[in-house]
């Protein structure tokens, strides 16, 4: 069992109050808190071994440029994949989404051919799609969801044709929670010999991710959604896609030779890897997952989905109360609306009791439309929150409806 009372402490900004009230972090979702071995690791670095990489012969750059390789290697390890280079580092997921988009719809997608995302999907998992499609006058194809928020699987099977050239789903919804059938979405994709984009964003904090048992072609997440930096991201992609595609960017560290007449292009990873990285961004996502490791993703797992159980037995309890998301498998979100009463003015009240939560459509505009709504209330919960965060959430929504009332 995890010791979530030392875990706690291992978050400094925890231990603050929010008007008076001890603060509840319920918007993980959006971004995690970043844990103080994180924090020290990225102070180590700006304070003893800051320099650019890859380009000086001196001291402090050799010493950087072998810390953000150490970082690639650590994320290579974490996810499970086959190749070190098959590790590209980007500003986050709407970025290594948009680098697929570009240098894979720019190779393989022609006119006439489609690409299939879901209902549930991000904005940024729709998007650049959408972008692409109107380049090459390519067709978006949509995969409906049922009224549990799960995918409809039978009728992606049907969506799935000889012009398809790419599946973008979510791993996990951010609204619904749900958790996606990504390895049955890429048994099928791949006997139709369609690539499987996965967006890992919300996935990659709550379950073991590996991409070689998943057999996925491309896997995007960012780091401040793992406790680590923001303006750093991940996209795992296999080497036969990304040896083809031309790069997303171009300018120092992706080149070979330049001259004004052409240019050649560097190896991967760094051909996808343009100009100054956030080399500092890669280090503290390094020291991230290593502070994951440590703990246990499958640990952090149970205990997570302990508290989403306990979350949706107390919520439902409550009268008045709708959850948008009622999948049989899910992780740790539940977006709600209280009968009555606005999103946003739930979420200011809750605010007050020190309870932080996300209101409104959370990037997934299309997913509101199909459900009949304009917005919701979302508590996404993280290995460091309690069972009591959770009370003093219901307790805070019962006050809410007593004002309103």
């Amino acid at each position: 069992m995890l010791d979530v009372n030392k875990i706690r402490n291992d978050f400094p900004i925890l231990s603050q109050k929010a008007y008076n009230k001890p603060l509840v972090y319920l918007d993980n979702g959006a971004t995690t808190q970043k844990p103080q071995f994180v924090l020290d690791k990225i102070n180590k670095f700006y304070s003893s071994q800051n320099s650019n990489i890859h380009r000086g012969a001196h001291y402090l750059s050799e010493q950087a440029t072998a810390e953000y390789e150490k970082a690639r290697l650590t994320i290579k390890q974490f996810v499970n994949a086959n190749h070190l280079h098959e590790i590209i580092f980007t500003k986050g997921t709407t970025d290594s989404i948009n680098l697929v988009a570009f240098s894979y719809g720019e190779k393989f997608v022609n006119e006439g051919d489609e690409i299939l995302v879901s209902e549930m999907e991000h904005h940024s998992n729709i998007v650049p799609w959408q972008l692409l499609c109107e380049r090459k006058n390519a067709t978006l194809k949509v995969i409906p969801i049922n009224d549990a928020g799960e995918l409809i699987m039978s009728e992606f099977e049907k969506l799935i044709n000889k012009n398809t050239k790419l599946v973008a789903v979510t791993h996990v919804s951010n609204t619904l929670g749900t958790i996606n059938p990504i390895k049955e979405i890429i048994r099928v994709a791949h006997k139709n010999n369609v690539p499987v984009l996965i967006d890992g964003a919300q996935g990659i904090q709550h379950t073991k991710v590996n991409v070689q048992e998943l057999d996925c072609d491309f896997y995007a997440f960012s780091g401040h959604k793992i406790y680590a930096e923001t303006g750093i991201g991940i996209l795992y992609g296999k080497e036969k896609y990304l040896n083809s595609m031309p790069p997303y960017q171009g300018g120092g560290n992706m080149v070979d030779i330049v001259s004004f007449e052409k240019t050649t292009y560097n190896e991967l990873p760094h051909k996808f890897e343009a100009g100054t990285t956030n080399f500092g961004g890669a280090i503290s996502l390094s020291a991230a997952l290593q502070y994951i490791s440590n703990i246990g993703i499958d640990k952090i797992s149970e205990y997570e989905l302990d508290l989403l159980n306990y979350a949706t037995e107390k919520l439902s309890e409550i009268e008045g109360l709708v959850i948008y998301g009622t999948a049989n498998n899910k992780s740790s979100a539940i977006s709600f609306l209280l009968d009555g009463i606005h999103h946003y003015d739930v979420g200011v009240m809750l605010d007050k009791t020190g309870v932080a939560v996300r209101t409104g459509t959370h990037c997934n505009q299309p997913l509101m439309k199909r459900l009949g709504i304009t917005g919701t209330v979302r508590a996404s919960f993280s290995f460091y929150n309690t069972k009591e965060e959770v009370d003093i959430l219901c307790n805070s929504i019962n006050r809410v409806k007593q004002i309103f009332s």
